[in-house]
């Protein structure tokens, strides 16, 4: 498997590109996305994977009030983006299945092992990413694959005023319960196989994610680092001078 991803990043550009040459060599027939926002993402997987027969797509479209993260928009927002998707995705609208909802809402329409490939853009916060692997998984079948996105290895990945982002290393630690091999991937994204057994974290971007520990990222000198670098100008020159 580590072969086939190294070879299938080398023909891509980006993390689309990367899933489509995936579902393209595995021939996949059953996609769903989680986190489907504007639809590009759907378009483009739609245009070029003709093995997809069925494309289930998951997002409720609407504000949520315990969701603390920049994509929060209003409900009016959302419905211009659901109607934006729907617009994109209408050549292929004999293909889609749009759940609209969110993971625990809706994850009952969706059958037990009937899905080849899952992508996972959802509600990166350590809440959101939980749910989403660990409901999500019963869906893939026996050889299925997560791919995720927002992999990132810092968990600040916005200012101090959201929620962490911690869909790594959530991930990992999700992986090792399941048994399963995990690969971190260019673009910030994570590969998950069902069918790979006996846990390993294979990290394919030179080192990036090779500190899986939380307590750097949440003493107290690196936290005020953070906010000193998203609210005040010259930060770095300022946390030096703090830090004498």
């Amino acid at each position: 498997m580590q072969e086939i991803i190294s070879n299938l990043l080398e023909k891509s550009d980006d993390r689309i590109s990367f899933c489509k040459e995936f579902i393209n060599f595995f021939n996949y027939h059953s996609v769903a996305e989680i986190g489907v926002f504007k639809g590009d993402y759907a378009q483009h997987i739609l245009k070029n994977c003709p093995s997809i027969e069925t494309y289930i797509m998951v997002d409720p479209w609407r504000n949520l009030s315990d969701w603390n993260k920049p994509a929060n928009k209003n409900d009016d927002t959302f419905n211009l983006y659901f109607k934006e998707t729907m617009a994109k995705t209408d050549f292929a609208k004999f293909k889609r299945k749009v759940l609209r909802g969110k993971t625990t809402e809706v994850v009952n329409q969706i059958e037990d092992s009937s899905l080849d490939f899952i992508y996972i853009d959802g509600d990166h916060t350590l809440k959101g990413i939980t749910i989403d692997l660990v409901n999500l998984w019963p869906k893939l079948k026996a050889n299925g694959v997560i791919i995720g996105d927002d992999f990132h290895p810092s968990i600040w990945q916005h200012q101090n005023k959201f929620e962490p982002t911690l869909v790594f290393p959530f991930a990992v630690y999700f992986a090792e319960a399941v048994n399963a091999k995990i690969y971190a991937l260019p673009y910030g994204q994570f590969a998950i196989k069902k069918d790979e057994s006996n846990f390993e974290f294979i990290d394919l971007t030179k080192g990036k994610y090779s500190n899986l520990e939380l307590r750097n990222q949440l003493l107290k000198e690196s936290v005020f680092k953070k906010m000193v670098k998203n609210y005040i100008p010259f930060a770095t020159t300022l946390y030096k001078l703090f830090s004498k």
